[in-house]
């Protein structure tokens, strides 16, 4: 590591002691995903790790959200997790056409924690590193008025620039019908540049095939020019952390 990350993060864990919490559990790959998604502010970036804190600690004081507690929200089975892409990135895959907007904001909220949380678990190899990345499709084939979910989209995005700094490796939209948008323009006013530099709007032959390409035929469903089979997030069983 360079000496300025060294200085950085030790920089970074006496602003989060100045701010009455501590970085002890937590390695270097974890809060230097803090300082990158602050431009190496290490006083924003403490600021921003706290509030993570606060958060994971309010919306999850178990330390996850169990399935009881999102059954609503899981019963469509719209969300699929595939394996690990060529770079080894867990590989997530929305189908919109399943999904509705929440009546309860609470659940769904839990239930992007729940999906998330979940994926990025899906990397680990024994223990959790802290620089996991994901890969998410949003697919919108089939969707109808009824579908649509601006709200709901700007929440997950949202809480990947603010509570899961640096986890979005790349993220792929398939099939966007026009009507969708005049929809897509008023969420993406919601996003970072950075995360938006990271949103990839597949509409043609050649960049479908860098997708595919680019995520591995072995992990992406037939559907998708691939050779695996969908996989529903709940019937993905993850390998218990060592100690």
């Amino acid at each position: 590591m360079e000496k300025n990350q060294e200085m950085a993060l030790t920089q970074l864990r006496k602003s989060v002691e100045k701010l009455g919490s501590s970085t002890e559990g937590f390695g270097d790959p974890t809060l230097m995903r803090f300082l990158i998604a602050r431009s190496m502010d290490q006083d924003k970036a403490a600021k921003m790790f706290v509030q993570w804190q606060n958060w994971r600690a309010a919306i999850a004081p178990n330390g996850a959200i169990s399935e009881s507690e999102i059954q609503d929200e899981l019963e469509p089975r719209k969300i699929y997790l595939q394996g690990l892409s060529k770079d080894k990135y867990p590989v997530m895959i929305v189908k919109a056409s399943k999904h509705f907007p929440s009546k309860d904001n609470v659940q769904f909220k839990k239930f992007v924690v729940h999906l998330l949380d979940k994926t990025i678990a899906s990397a680990f190899k024994g223990r959790e590193i802290g620089n996991e990345k994901l890969i998410g499709i949003l697919d919108l084939q089939n969707i109808g008025y009824k579908n649509i979910d601006a709200r709901g989209l700007i929440t997950g995005f949202q809480f990947l620039q603010a509570y899961y700094p640096e986890r979005l490796a790349k993220c792929f939209i398939l099939h966007m019908p026009r009507f969708f948008v005049s929809v897509w323009r008023m969420v993406s006013r919601f996003l970072e540049k950075a995360t938006l530099e990271k949103i990839v709007i597949v509409t043609n032959e050649d960049e479908r095939q860098d997708f595919i390409k680019e995520v591995g035929e072995e992990v992406l469903p037939e559907e998708y020019g691939g050779r695996a089979k969908l996989v529903a997030i709940q019937d993905v069983v993850l390998a218990p952390l060592e100690g």
